[in-house]
């Protein structure tokens, strides 16, 4: 029975034990029930039937209120996990990621990466720090610095040895707070897969407001989305990051596409 049946026989069962006595009264107990006495008898009648029929299924929306409230449990404890696993993938796994390639140049004999190692390596320590704070406290709603976060992220992927040519044409004003964070860790990915899995030399991040919207691009050199599927891990993890941007435009009603173009492989996302 579901929860919408039981409210209704609840509300319904005192007003037809009433009608159902009132029409057996009348038809059969007047030779023998005075008006007095049936008056009388009516609210026991009355609460005898409520309390036979309701009590059970009142025990049934108890019950199918602790399963609801299970299921939201379980619904929060799986967001939690999600967003957990997304604040580790997109800031410490692609700082250890880079943390990776500084020490394979430094192993080359380049003298510079070490310097470059020690920064990346208090980066990934606020990360944790700020994870850790993130699940005790409320996360607070504040304005970031978009330009700053831009700039740094693109030069992070080029210290990682690609070459990555930028033509930014969307204002900053155009976006919510909520957006920009969103937006910037989608092309945290994108920029993190073209380093990863791509084999590319070259990337090229463009951006432009629309008619009511904007349009935001990474396209590489590399050698496709399914070739660096291949390439990726044979688990599936490969994946799992174009998936989460997937969920974070789909959760912000953005557009999102992957496609291949002229020996190159353009990651899209847009704002209608």
């Amino acid at each position: 029975m579901t929860y919408r049946q039981i409210k209704w026989l609840i509300l319904i069962v005192p007003s037809l034990t009433i009608g159902i006595w009132e029409f057996v009264r009348h038809e059969f107990h007047i030779p023998y029930l005075s008006m007095e006495l049936g008056n009388i008898l009516a609210p026991f009648i009355v609460l005898g039937a409520t309390l036979a029929i309701s009590l059970p299924l009142f025990r049934m929306l108890e019950h199918s209120q602790r399963q609801l409230q299970a299921a939201r449990e379980l619904q929060s404890t799986l967001e939690e996990r999600e967003r957990i696993a997304r604040e580790l993938h997109d800031g410490i796994a692609q700082s250890l990621f880079l943390l990776a390639v500084k020490a394979d140049r430094l192993e080359s004999g380049d003298g510079s990466a070490a310097e470059s190692i020690r920064q990346i390596v208090h980066r990934v320590n606020d990360y944790v720090r700020q994870a850790i704070a993130s699940l005790r406290f409320a996360p607070a709603t504040q304005s970031l610095p978009w330009t700053e976060m831009l700039h740094r992220l693109f030069a992070e992927a080029g210290d990682a040895g690609l070459d990555v040519q930028v033509d930014w044409r969307l204002p900053e004003a155009t976006l919510s707070v909520r957006e920009k964070v969103e937006l910037y860790a989608c092309l945290r990915e994108a920029l993190a897969n073209v380093q990863k899995h791509a084999d590319a030399r070259a990337a090229f991040v463009r951006s432009e407001a629309t008619d009511g919207g904007w349009t935001c691009s990474v396209a590489d050199d590399g050698r496709g989305p399914d070739a660096a599927n291949e390439a990726a891990t044979g688990d599936g993890r490969g994946r799992y990051g174009l998936s989460i941007v997937r969920e974070r435009a789909a959760a912000m009603g953005w557009r999102f596409a992957l496609e291949r173009e002229a020996e190159r492989t353009i990651f899209t996302i847009w704002k209608e």
